[in-house]
């Protein structure tokens, strides 16, 4: 694994717009990089990443009945408990799912450790799976890369056939909160893959889903929603308004109820529990259990952080890194410390994609602090032997 710099395609920008990537600039930061990379060989690829990848995906997947069947499991990841059951059933219906995001910490010099799976609403896929693909292209075409540079990069193949596993009958919605240009961007991706599986589409902003006299959710039209894609975590969703609708909607959303135990920092300690020393997994533990207090380097994590908020780390004990946020009254968890890869321009974490159930694709985020926060940058990679 190394970082590289090479000189960035000279209409780049002219493309991203021209595709709907309006979004590689955020919080008025660069968020793409044309001319950087990543290169990795492909037994790192195989081995350190693809493999291990597949089998925490696995892992995780084995994991999951056995904690919606536990009141105190289901305690400890802070569900709602008048709303259990629609977590349990959706599982005991082995409601379909569609994609997730592994964060692993890896800088090529031992096995990737898991950070974190993003289970539920994970973003970049459309500068995954499709930008970040032309990036590789381009450059070959140019003379920048040679003809048999390569990439870990699937991932569009695999969503098509994720969603070619969904009954096409009715309308496929997807929902998301539009206002947000990435939110509306990665939606809109996720859409015309859907499509390109034979369904029929239709976008709207999650707040105008409506319910009806049946207590069915609606569109704009009034027509009832069989199907829904919602970029919204649902551990919003089981606290909103709407919520006791939920336990009637049967299997409309997808992401189904069942992901909200694998996108809670509290899957970090089970698997842990169940696979303790595992290669790929790090000591991880509630805050309670006194083997938490062996670590002196340790991160801590709320069961519900997104974009980094609240997390800390701890070196030798002491505070040594934080990330404000509006995240904690859920719990925490404690997890060692791992190194991310680190260059002079920050530290990459890598997102190890996968797609219905298979490992398929490869992202790498970078950033200026230790913590991965919402003005990451995300940088292409390329296998090069």
């Amino acid at each position: 694994m190394k970082r590289i710099t090479l000189p960035a395609r000279p209409d780049w920008r002219d493309k991203a717009q021209a595709v709907g990537f309006g979004f590689h600039v955020m919080y008025g930061e660069p968020y793409w990089l044309d001319d950087a990379a990543y290169t990795f060989t492909l037994e790192e690829i195989e081995k350190q990443i693809e493999e291990p990848s597949q089998e925490l995906h696995d892992m995780c997947m084995d994991l999951v009945g056995e904690i919606v069947s536990s009141e105190e499991a289901l305690d400890r990841l802070a569900i709602p408990e008048d709303l259990r059951d629609v977590v349990q059933r959706s599982w005991e219906r082995r409601d379909r799912h569609l994609y997730g995001r592994f964060d692993l910490a890896y800088d090529g010099s031992g096995p990737a450790k898991l950070l974190e799976y993003n289970a539920d609403t994970p973003t970049s896929v459309f500068e995954t799976a499709y930008f970040q693909f032309n990036w590789l292209t381009d450059q070959i075409a140019l003379g920048v890369l040679p003809k048999d540079a390569d990439q870990y990069n699937f991932l569009q193949e695999s969503l098509v056939e994720a969603f070619d596993q969904f009954p096409k009958e009715s309308i496929f919605h997807f929902a998301a909160i539009t206002d947000n240009e990435e939110d509306r961007g990665t939606t809109v991706y996720l859409m015309d893959c859907a499509v390109q599986a034979g369904h029929r589409v239709e976008l709207l902003d999650i707040r105008e889903i409506g319910i009806d006299a049946q207590g069915r959710y609606t569109d704009l039209k009034d027509r009832v929603i069989d199907r829904c894609f919602k970029l919204y975590p649902w551990e919003f969703m089981l606290r909103e308004p709407f919520a006791r609708e939920l336990a009637r909607s049967g299997d409309v959303f997808v992401e189904p109820a069942w992901k909200a135990v694998l996108s809670n920092k509290g899957l970090l300690p089970l698997l842990w529990q169940r696979h303790p020393n595992h290669p790929n997994l790090l000591p991880s533990y509630f805050t309670d259990d006194p083997a938490a207090s062996a670590l002196t380097d340790y991160v801590r994590k709320p069961l519900l952080s997104r974009e980094g908020e609240n997390v800390t780390i701890f070196r030798d004990g002491r505070e040594a890194f934080s990330a404000p946020g509006d995240y904690g009254d859920e719990g925490f968890v404690i997890q060692a410390y791992a190194p991310l890869f680190e260059s002079d321009n920050g530290f990459a974490v890598l997102g190890s994609w996968v797609a219905g159930d298979r490992a398929c694709g490869l992202a790498v985020r970078e950033d200026r602090s230790r913590i991965t926060a919402n003005l990451s940058r995300f940088v292409p990679h390329v296998i090069m032997e």
